[in-house]
């Protein structure tokens, strides 16, 4: 199976995602997914089938797959009349001649029908060849869209107005303005709605420009002499060297060879201070120098680099339907042939039984036909979703499905690791005894060694063996003490092992047995588990050590703030209680489940979500399964992969300082994902009736058919930047 990605010009609506969506499936292809406000198509598909067919098939339909190959005789340049606005221009100069009566101008040779016909048929023949063509195509494939209703009123008043010119009958038939006015101002509307769309794209599109920049590429000649060219960053491949200065975009995912600078990452994270960088550090694609330059070698490009990740995960978020948008869906799939038969019904209840006359009647059901607007239903949710997801995006938090924003609506209560996720996860080492007579007395340092007795070299033996232990786990305890205490003269064992649950075990040349470990290996040599690491040898306590893991600079406010918002917050982990109370009595957590096993995490967040929905953020290996049970899993970037594989969320600032953002953007954008439905089902509720009863004539029909849909978007792009997080208290 092959995953196909396609751009596809040409959907206005759901009904067009839904036509396209259904013809797809009926071509036996898997993992449908369909977004209409950003084009984006994707789905899997046999090797065996063709797609160049099922692109085809699309064409057919009235939309086009963008490839960016050109096809057999396919201008590059773009086609007359290829864009709504070219369309409104071309119609216009048409139209403004047969309503400058409106404005006062009475020109006599204009009341001649064949000289309206003639004027108005360019304006019809042209919608007719988009708004009839679409029509047609979703008629043959069962998912009738708005072009049908553009099109009957269309159709309608024109053949009533061309009858009459021919019966001789001209002056009560004179209705070629509406024609022309209805065309011209959906164009216009089209045109709008198009622009007003697409600034709820603006924070992806931001993303998607820095995939392609120039790079400073290194090259050296046969005499080893290096040149600096220009390329698109497109064309770099991994391995090959590139030069960025000040101001430069990073051009590809790299690693620095060679320099230092100061680099702004906030495209990424949101963080707008720069971050300082040297020499064996990671650069991710899209983020800008802001001070220094470097050398690097490219490391990942196209697909496979970190932004490129984030604007696929975005991107499939933007397909996958919430559940809020179900009932939208349904309305919209049977909204065209419900509104055609409001239409029929409307006529013929100001012709027999409002005795109106039959002109009157059908202006009435031309307008029932063009006011009506399945966009707004269709609209509403894909909307509200691409600017949340985009302001979240832009400020390092990435949603890997719209259900994720959707469920956080309901969240009361936000459980936390704690190594890792509230502490930064870099330790160090506070403190450490060693005891001369191997009982452990002695007093613990507070960062200064501790010698014992006559014998200066107790503590370089101490920390000789402790290293020597510790530089085969990776255990991030284990880790510290290897980065700190790292010797050349390293023990050579004849024997090591790692045991779980318990720690590092070795042996000697000469048979000795070494442990450092847990308090789980000294329990029965003492009574004192307030220390991290104990190390044994042959049985007796020969020192411990305290390792220290600073809380986040964040981490206060942040849970400030969530208890503002009225969310419950509770300390989850695996360290001893003692540990875990001292983190929660300085962030002013009041619930501590500690001494958790991964399988008894997992049992806890299920009993939790039952209680209460609940959203659980973790880094490690041991939260993965925790995460994926939690109603909403929150992961950091810098999580372990499985960590990150499992949760819906994902934390790019390497903290949770945006965790706020997340959970005040997911309950912000259902919000206002409500108020687009109750406006757009209020629309038509509204407008259909009036339009019925004549209030409105068929060209202002078409002016608020086409500008409903600009309303909710404007709502929409409030959301990107709109306060949807609370002060925290004092």
């Amino acid at each position: 199976m092959e995953t196909v990605q396609w751009k596809v010009e040409g959907m206005s609506c759901t009904n067009c995602a839904l036509t396209i969506h259904k013809y797809l499936e009926k071509q036996g292809l898997d993992e449908v997914k369909v977004n209409f406000i950003g084009g984006d198509v994707s789905f899997s598909i046999n090797n065996g089938l063709a797609k160049q067919a099922i692109e085809q098939g699309i064409d057919k339909l009235g939309y086009h797959v963008v490839t960016g190959e050109e096809k057999p005789g396919e201008k590059k340049s773009r086609k007359l009349l290829a864009n709504h606005l070219q369309r409104f221009l071309f119609c216009l100069v048409f139209t403004l001649p047969l309503v400058s009566h409106m404005v006062g101008l009475h020109w006599h040779w204009l009341m001649n029908g064949y000289v309206q016909m003639a004027i108005t048929l360019p304006v019809f023949i042209l919608g007719m060849a988009y708004f009839g063509r679409s029509a047609i195509n979703s008629l043959l494939k069962g998912i009738p869209n708005m072009n049908v209703l553009v099109a009957l009123g269309a159709l309608a008043s024109f053949g009533y107005s061309m009858y009459g010119t021919l019966s001789g009958n001209a002056e009560q038939y004179m209705f070629y303005e509406t024609t022309a006015t209805i065309i011209t101002l959906i164009f216009l509307g089209n045109w709008v709605e198009d622009r007003a769309v697409a600034t709820t794209q603006q924070a992806i599109k931001k993303l998607a420009i820095t995939q392609k920049v120039m790079a400073n590429m290194i090259a050296y000649d046969d005499q080893h002499a290096e040149h600096v060219f220009p390329v698109e960053s497109t064309s770099l491949h991994m391995g090959d060297l590139v030069l960025i200065k000040s101001g430069e975009y990073v051009p590809a995912d790299c690693k620095i060879l060679d320099g230092e600078a100061s680099v702004n990452e906030a495209i990424l994270t949101g963080e707008s201070i720069p971050v300082e960088k040297k020499q064996g550090d990671k650069l991710i694609g899209g983020s800008v120098i802001a001070n220094g330059t470097i050398k690097a070698y490219v490391t990942a490009v196209g697909q496979d680099t970190v932004m490129s990740s984030i604007l696929k995960l975005v991107k499939e978020a933007q397909t996958e339907k919430p559940p809020v948008q179900q009932l939208a869906d349904k309305i919209s799939a049977i909204f065209v042939p419900v509104v055609v038969g409001i239409a029929l019904v409307a006529f013929l209840a100001n012709y027999f039984i409002g005795h109106v006359g039959f002109s009157a009647s059908l202006l009435r059901s031309i307008a029932v036909l063009v006011i009506a607007c399945p966009c707004a239903m269709g609209l509403a949710t894909p909307a509200a979703i691409a600017v949340g997801l985009g302001r979240a995006a832009r400020n390092g938090v990435l949603f890997k499905n719209a259900k994720s924003l959707e469920v956080f609506k309901n969240i009361q209560q936000v459980v936390f690791d704690k190594t890792g996720t509230l502490t930064t996860g870099d330790f160090r080492i506070a403190g450490f005894t060693v005891s001369k007579d191997g009982t452990g007395a002695g007093n613990d340092s507070a960062g200064e060694p501790q010698q014992m007795g006559d014998s200066p070299s107790a503590v370089a033996d101490f920390q000789r063996i402790a290293y020597s232990l510790e530089r085969y786990s990776n255990h991030p305890l284990a880790k510290c003490v290897a980065k700190e205490w790292k010797v050349k003269d390293a023990v050579k064992w004849a024997k090591v092992e790692e045991v779980k649950g318990l720690g590092m075990k070795a042996t000697d040349k000469d048979g000795n047995l070494y442990i450092a470990g847990s308090y789980a290996a000294a329990k029965h040599l003492t009574d004192d588990d307030s220390h991290n690491i104990y190390v044994l040898k042959n049985d007796k306590l020969v020192g411990w050590i305290d390792v220290a893991d600073d809380i986040r600079p964040e981490a206060k406010k942040v849970v400030a703030l969530l208890q503002s918002m009225g969310i419950k917050t509770v300390l989850l982990s695996g360290d001893r209680k003692a540990k875990c109370d001292v983190v929660a009595q300085a962030l002013g957590i009041s619930e501590v489940i500690a001494e958790q096993t991964p399988e008894q995490k997992l049992a806890t967040i299920a009993a939790l979500d039952k209680i209460m929905p609940t959203a659980m953020i973790g880094d490690g290996i041991n939260d993965a399964p925790a995460l994926a049970k939690a109603t909403v899993g929150i992961s950091l970037s810098d999580a372990s992969h499985i960590a990150m594989q499992s949760a819906q969320v994902v934390l790019m600032n390497h903290g949770i300082k945006n965790l706020p953002l997340a959970l005040g953007l997911g309950r912000h954008t259902y919000l206002t994902i409500k108020q687009n439905l109750f406006w757009a089902f209020a629309y038509n509720v509204v407008a259909i009736p009036v339009a019925a009863l004549g209030f409105l004539s068929p060209a202002f029909s078409a002016l608020a058919m086409g500008f409903s849909d600009v309303v909710l978007a404007a709502n929409s792009v409030r959301l990107g930047f709109k306060k949807v997080v609370p002060s925290s208290k004092p």
